[in-house]
C-alpha cells in the first residue's frame, strides 16, 4: 500500500503564534524523511487563500491522495482545509490536522521542547492519515422534537426558545417543580434584580406553551439511538396525587400533620409530608414524601385524602415509564452547592452563624 499513498504535509507559522516558539522549517525537514511523504512545506498562514491554493496545486500536480496540515485547533479550520482538498478533487476525509499551536507552542516557552512535541504530533498525524479511507456524507431524516434535561433557568429558557421556534419539547426535571436554584434566590448578581420577577413569568410561559410537555418529578433512565434520531426512557415517579384531578387548592398540605426538613429552604425550616416546593411551583401539584408520610410507614393517617375535595390523592399510584423520540438533547442539569462541612476550619455545621450563600438567600 505504501507506494500508492502520497502524503503532503503543510506546517503553518500562524504569524508568530507557532513560529515564535516552534522551529517550523526544522519540522518540515524532519517530516520529509517519513515514509509516503511526497512533499512537506512551511508557510506563514496556511488558512489564507495562497496557503489553500498551495495545497490544491500540489494535489493536482504531485498526485497527493492524503493531506496533513499542522497549525491551530481543528475547531477553527478543519472545515476550511477539508473544503480545500475537496475542491482539488480529493475526498475531504483523507485529510488530517495536527494542533501544534494550542498543544505545543502555547504550552511551553522552551523552543526545543515545543519543536520536539510538534514533530511527534505531526508524525502521528502522518501515520494516522496513512490508514484513513474515503467517507461519504449521508443524509438522514431528523426527528424534530427536542429533549431538555433539567428544569432550572437554563433548561426553561432553552425549552422556550425551541418551543417558540415551533418544535415539540420534552422538559424533564427530577424535582416536583421546575425553577431550580433560581427559584431559591432573592436577588440576582450583579444588578440585584428580583429573582422571582425574572423567573416567575418564565414558569408560567412553560406551563402554558402547547409545544412543551412538562415532565416534572421524572428522570431519564435509558438513552439510545444515533444523530437526529434518539429514544429516551423517562421514569415519571409517583406523586400519589392525580394530576388530572388536582386543582392546586393545597388543602391537603394544610391538613397534613406530619413534617420534614425542607430541601428547598436548605434545611432551615420544615415542610409538610405532602408538599409543593414553593408557592409559585409549576406544576402546582403536591407530591407525597413517602419517607415521612405516616401512611407509608404505619398504614395510618390519610388526612390528606380525607380533606381532598377533588379526590385527587391516590396512594396506589405507581411509577410510569414513558418512551419519547427526539432529534436533539439539551443537557441543563445545573449544579450542586459545595458542602463546606468537609472544611472543618470554617465550623459549618458546628456554629449557627456559619451558613452557605444559598441558605442566606433562603433566609
Amino acid at each position: 500500500m505504501e507506494d500508492k499513498v502520497r502524503i503532503g504535509v503543510y506546517i503553518c507559522h500562524c504569524g508568530t503564534n507557532i513560529a515564535g516558539t516552534v522551529d517550523v522549517s526544522e519540522i518540515a525537514e524532519f517530516i520529509r524523511g517519513l515514509p509516503s511523504v511526497v512533499v512537506a512545506k512551511d508557510y506563514m498562514y496556511m488558512c489564507s487563500d495562497p496557503g489553500q491554493n498551495m495545497i490544491k496545486e500540489d494535489i493536482q500536480q504531485l498526485g497527493l491522495n492524503r493531506v496533513v496540515v499542522a497549525s491551530c485547533s481543528p475547531m477553527l479550520h478543519e472545515h476550511t482545509f477539508r473544503q480545500a482538498v475537496q475542491d482539488a478533487g480529493l475526498n475531504p476525509y483523507l485529510f488530517e490536522m495536527a494542533n501544534i499551536r494550542e498543544h505545543a507552542s502555547w504550552v511551553t516557552k522552551d523552543p526545543k521542547l515545543a519543536t520536539d512535541k510538534a514533530k511527534a504530533l505531526v508524525s502521528a498525524a502522518v501515520r494516522r492519515v496513512y490508514y484513513q479511507e474515503p467517507l461519504e456524507v449521508k443524509e438522514v431524516s431528523v426527528t424534530p422534537s427536542v429533549l431538555v434535561v433539567g428544569g432550572g433557568i437554563a433548561g426553561i429558557q432553552a425549552a422556550l426558545e425551541v418551543a417558540n421556534a415551533g418544535h415539540k419539547v420534552y422538559l424533564v426535571e427530577r424535582e416536583p417543580s421546575i425553577g431550580g436554584h433560581m427559584a431559591q434566590f432573592d436577588k440576582t448578581f450583579p444588578t440585584l434584580d428580583c429573582a422571582s420577577c425574572i423567573f416567575t413569568p418564565l414558569l408560567s410561559a412553560v406551563g402554558q406553551n402547547p409545544n412543551i410537555e412538562l415532565m416534572t418529578y421524572s428522570e431519564v433512565e435509558e438513552f439510545s439511538g444515533y444523530i437526529g434520531n434518539f429514544k429516551a426512557k423517562i421514569r415519571k415517579k409517583a406523586r400519589y396525587v392525580d394530576e388530572d384531578k388536582c386543582n392546586g387548592c393545597l388543602v391537603c398540605v394544610e391538613k397534613c400533620p406530619w413534617k420534614a426538613v425542607s430541601e428547598f429552604d436548605e434545611g432551615l425550616v420544615e415542610r409538610k409530608a405532602i408538599y409543593t416546593p414553593f408557592a409559585q411551583a409549576v406544576p402546582n401539584i403536591p407530591v407525597i414524601d413517602t419517607e415521612h408520610c405516616v401512611y407509608f410507614s404505619k398504614g395510618t393517617c390519610r388526612a390528606c385524602e380525607k380533606f381532598c375535595g377533588p379526590e385527587a390523592i391516590d396512594f396506589e399510584q405507581q411509577d410510569k415509564e414513558v418512551e419519547v423520540e427526539v432529534g436533539a438533547v439539551i443537557l441543563a442539569t445545573g449544579y450542586d452547592a459545595f458542602d463546606p462541612s468537609v472544611i472543618t476550619d470554617y465550623g459549618y455545621g458546628r456554629y449557627d452563624n456559619v451558613i452557605t450563600a444559598l441558605q442566606f438567600e433562603r433566609m
